[in-house]
């Protein structure tokens, strides 16, 4: 474990003032050390918006292919329900071998956690789809493939992005595990003295903060993307 925080890049904090080296929350020491903890949270950001990126289009295409052929539905569950159970830093580490030590491990673990959450809503919102609406559209002469993305996925959408609103803040909070693949982000921060408050509590809310950016985005786009749903509300 010594070996593989070093790898990582993790930096064991030298304390000297009061506050600091008895552990406790410091604002002082968070306003003088704060640009330190800038490159992690971009790299952060990084791992958590490709991941979120590459798993929702995996999962899309997954979810339309299923929802035409459903015979599919279980399968893709299966092995994506295998993925999503298996602990985090073990598939890290089983990866490692594979594709090395940095981000593409990383990256490759963290979306294989989406793919289940967003390809089980994707299915849900599409087969909520409201039939009356659907056989409006076949009245209006439209073929299954302009049924499927004028009709079915806009009003699909509000559970799609549901799930992936959940997909987000599943991935901002396994990301702080990244670096247990050398891709760093915020958790080389965190393990880095977790006895340190402060180091804790800015690292950890620099988290939180993006989980609360991504969710906040994700509803913006559902609202412009859904404008009867603000005419409803």
């Amino acid at each position: 474990m010594i070996e593989l925080l070093a790898q990582g890049g993790v930096q064991i904090h030298h304390r000297v003032d009061s506050c600091v080296s008895k552990n406790g929350f410091c604002p002082g020491w968070i306003v003088d050390n704060f640009h330190r903890y800038l490159s992690p949270f971009e790299r952060h950001v990084y791992l958590t918006v490709v991941s979120l990126a590459i798993g929702f289009a995996i999962s899309f295409a997954l979810g339309l292919v299923a929802y035409r052929r459903r015979a599919l539905i279980g399968p893709v569950t299966t092995i994506t329900g295998i993925l999503y159970t298996l602990p985090s830093v073990a598939l890290f580490f089983l990866l490692l071998p594979i594709t090395g030590f940095g981000k593409t491990t990383a990256i490759i673990a963290l979306t294989s956690y989406t793919l289940l959450i967003i390809f089980r809503n994707v299915i849900t919102g599409l087969d909520g789809v409201p039939d009356e609406a659907k056989d409006a559209g076949r009245g209006m002469g439209l073929t299954d493939r302009q049924l499927l993305w004028r009709v079915e996925v806009p009003l699909a959408l509000p559970e799609i992005l549901a799930g992936l609103r959940i997909a987000a803040s599943t991935t901002v909070g396994l990301a702080t595990l990244a670096f247990f693949a050398g891709a760093g982000g915020l958790g080389d921060q965190i393990f880095s003295d977790i006895n340190f408050k402060s180091n804790v509590v800015l690292a950890g809310g620099l988290a939180v903060l993006l989980a609360v950016v991504l969710d906040g985005l994700i509803l913006l786009v559902q609202r412009f993307a859904t404008p009867w749903t603000r005419a409803e509300a």
